[in-house]
């Protein structure tokens, strides 16, 4: 291969992976010209558009995501072939976009800037939005070098490390007129329920279970999001069934009463993810350890702290009670996995 194409294929390589002309120049340390002088080179050589204005971005054409496919591997090979350790934290100039929901934003980029200021202060971080649904695709079209989801990951081309499994807890109000000792399933299907529901759906995986159960609870109330369930819940008689670790400072502070929840959840581990082809990046490797260290001593103290003021919700025998009681069979309550979690 001659050079000049060696060159334009990592010039095209910045383009695809940062999606602009400028931010492809910062990343290669050229000038904004030298770029684009670089880009009319490849529509020559090429005979293709390649890029096409979007709004004030561009978007590639069909040809150019195909070509990309085929080289981003072998260019992440020859990087690592050349400079496999070549990453020092101290001295690094980097930018990593992780595709993050609001919960791990708020659990980790704290500590996590604190780290940065000390150990290694020309990196960058930037947060996108995180669907959940398609976080692999982030990943394949290089819109993110990390992501996090509760999906299965069956992509053979996807990495992953399961980092959090919060539990599901009842809240409500400390004046609550159910604010017991103990949460009996009977009070909880009477109550009125706030549901977070990210998709727009009115049902959620507390209703699958009680719906396999025979049972049925009132949804009074949706939101789609958890920063939204606090004030909700403690200026009204609504309960929510949520994942702890979204309202920790309100349980833990005693704004909220806490409940172990009275049908059993079991809920989808949060999973952190990345492309294979950064399998060697020792650059992303050192981020990753450090979210996944962050995330796993916070989850441990949460689960401590929450052992102690969490109140107990059912047991199976008033389970049984309660379902003899409506007259319906005694059974085993059944787990539902959830999979909505932001």
């Amino acid at each position: 291969m001659r050079t000049h194409d060696l060159n334009l294929l990592m010039i095209f390589d910045a383009i695809m992976t940062e999606g602009a002309i400028t931010r492809a120049a910062d990343r290669l340390a050229m000038t904004q010209p030298a770029v684009s002088n670089a880009l009319s080179r490849m529509r020559t050589a090429w005979n293709d558009e390649l890029f096409v204005k979007d709004g004030r971005g561009i978007q590639p054409t069909t040809y150019a995501r195909n070509l990309w496919s085929q080289i981003q591997g072998p260019l992440s090979q020859l990087e690592n072939a050349v400079s496999p350790g070549d990453f020092d934290p101290a001295t690094a100039q980097r930018t990593f976009r992780v595709a993050a929901p609001d919960g791990i934003v708020s659990m980790v980029w704290g500590p996590l800037r604190q780290h940065i200021e000390r150990e290694a202060p020309g990196i960058n971080v930037y947060a996108i939005p995180n669907t959940n649904i398609d976080s692999d695709q982030v990943l394949k079209d290089a819109e993110a070098e990390l992501a996090f989801t509760k999906q299965s990951v069956p992509d053979p081309v996807i990495r992953s490390e399961a980092i959090l499994s919060p539990p599901y807890v009842v809240v409500m109000r400390q004046g609550h007129p159910l604010a017991k000792q103990s949460l009996s399933l009977e009070d909880f299907i009477s109550a009125d329920h706030l549901l977070v529901s990210v998709s727009g759906d009115v049902t959620g995986p507390t209703d699958q279970v009680l719906a396999n159960m025979g049972l049925t609870r009132r949804v009074a109330m949706t939101v789609n999001s958890f920063h939204n369930v606090p004030e909700l819940v403690k200026t009204s008689d609504l309960i929510c069934v949520a994942p702890s670790i979204t309202l920790e400072r309100e349980i833990f502070t005693g704004e909220l009463a806490v409940y172990e929840s009275p049908v059993d959840i079991v809920t989808s581990p949060l999973s952190i993810i990345w492309h294979k082809r950064q399998d060697h990046d020792p650059g992303l490797n050192w981020l990753r350890q450090l979210i996944v260290g962050f995330i796993k001593e916070r989850s441990r103290q949460h689960d401590e702290r929450l052992s102690v003021c969490c109140r107990k919700g059912y047991c199976e025998n008033t389970v049984r009670q309660f379902m003899e009681k409506q007259g319906k069979a005694a059974q085993t309550v059944p787990a539902i996995a959830a999979n909505e979690w932001q």
